[in-house]
């Protein structure tokens, strides 16, 4: 595993691009966002489709990111992940997860199943605010 330091405002991760990695919130407080609508804009000038989804801090959360693009046949992070503060983010390189499941096939158990109850949680809030978004999109199309 490695250790890095972000600075503030800093990006860790971008939506769409390639990870190989999970990455664990060790210190200080990021702000995961998402695109809410399809890309149309040809030239992406003032894209402004992402919006924040949460914030998490260390003081109150052990977290981790980036698992998503673990199982994903593209390899394509799901989500931005920004510094609000200047953070230390720990990285675990999905090659080396695998090399642990393979070395050890109960600890290796035992990070699936993790990671499969992370994924499920992120789905099933992924899931309510699909139908928020399309609760508030009804209400605005029959007022």
């Amino acid at each position: 595993m490695s250790i890095k330091d972000f600075n503030k405002g800093a990006t860790i991760i971008k939506e769409g691009d390639n990870g190989d990695s999970i990455l664990f919130l060790i210190k200080g407080d990021i702000s995961i966002s998402q695109a809410l609508t399809l890309n149309t804009i040809k030239h992406k000038i003032n894209d402004n489709r992402e919006k924040e989804l949460i914030r998490i801090h260390s003081d109150n959360h052990s977290f981790s990111f980036g698992e998503v693009s673990l199982l994903n046949t593209d390899k394509k992070r799901a989500a931005t992940v920004k510094t609000n503060s200047e953070c230390i983010i720990a990285e675990l390189k999905f090659l080396d997860i695998f090399s642990i499941c393979e070395q050890d096939k109960s600890t290796g158990y035992t990070i699936m199943k993790n990671i499969g109850t992370i994924i499920t949680k992120q789905l099933i809030e992924s899931n309510n605010r699909v139908l928020k978004l399309t609760t508030a999109f009804s209400l605005i199309i029959d007022g």
